[in-house]
């Protein structure tokens, strides 16, 4: 495909899966702008202006001319196959078809919000459910929760902690020997993990692919362009 200079907009919503989407662009050597939307502060959601962009008001979307795209997944997509013969080369970032790394690029691009985030959401949930402060709804909030956290929410993450650390013992990245953009969608449940859901030492392959996706010239730019970040 023919690379057209536009300059992409990234609907940028803070502590949001859309920091994930400027990394990319910086990696891709795009022009794009910022737009900025914060959160709530009391429900942490969207504000109504975002649904102006797309219907369902959340974040990540970007628009590219006259095309508008949502969820991240898709987004990278897009990107990579509308950019590949762009500056930044975004070939470099997709494996070549028909290759086993090929096939792991696509599952690691979609296992990402289809399989890894539903466990650390639900984490996310009952932690907030069990710090309500209302009493007595606290007491048997708490025994709901812990119950929950420890009979499937625990077991499940460590399952995907310890399937995501066993897979990046072969190669360092996710779909092969070569850093790709499956690596970009990948960081999002990574990061979080380590945040909120005892990602740490014990499992040095995962740490030592943060620190290599955190070392990056682009992860640092998109750092700077999207502003300060809590996961």
């Amino acid at each position: 495909m023919v690379y057209t200079a536009t300059v992409i907009t990234v609907h940028h919503l803070n502590n949001s899966r859309s920091q994930r989407i400027l990394w990319l662009l910086e990696e891709l050597g795009l022009p794009y702008e910022v737009q900025r939307y914060e959160r709530d502060a009391k429900t942490l959601l969207a504000p109504p202006a975002l649904r102006a962009i797309h219907p369902l008001g959340k974040s990540p979307v970007i628009t590219d001319g006259r095309t508008t795209v949502a969820e991240s997944g898709a987004i990278v997509e897009y990107l990579v196959d509308r950019y590949r013969a762009g500056p930044g080369a975004a070939a470099r970032l997709i494996p070549p078809p028909g290759t086993p790394e090929r096939l792991r690029y696509t599952y690691w691009l979609h296992y990402a919000e289809g399989s890894a985030m539903p466990p650390l959401l639900l984490k996310l949930i009952f932690d907030r459910v069990a710090a309500t402060p209302a009493w007595p709804i606290r007491v048997i909030a708490r025994g709901i929760a812990g119950k929950v956290q420890k009979s499937f929410i625990g077991p499940q993450l460590k399952l995907h902690l310890d399937f995501m650390e066993a897979e990046l013992a072969r190669d360092g990245w996710f779909a092969g020997p070569a850093f790709t953009a499956a690596d970009i969608q990948m960081s999002f449940p990574i990061e979080a993990a380590a945040a909120r859901a005892g990602l740490d030492a014990t499992r040095p392959q995962l740490m030592a692919y943060l620190g290599r996706i955190r070392a990056r010239d682009a992860y640092r730019r998109a750092l700077t362009r999207g502003g300060p970040y809590d996961y």
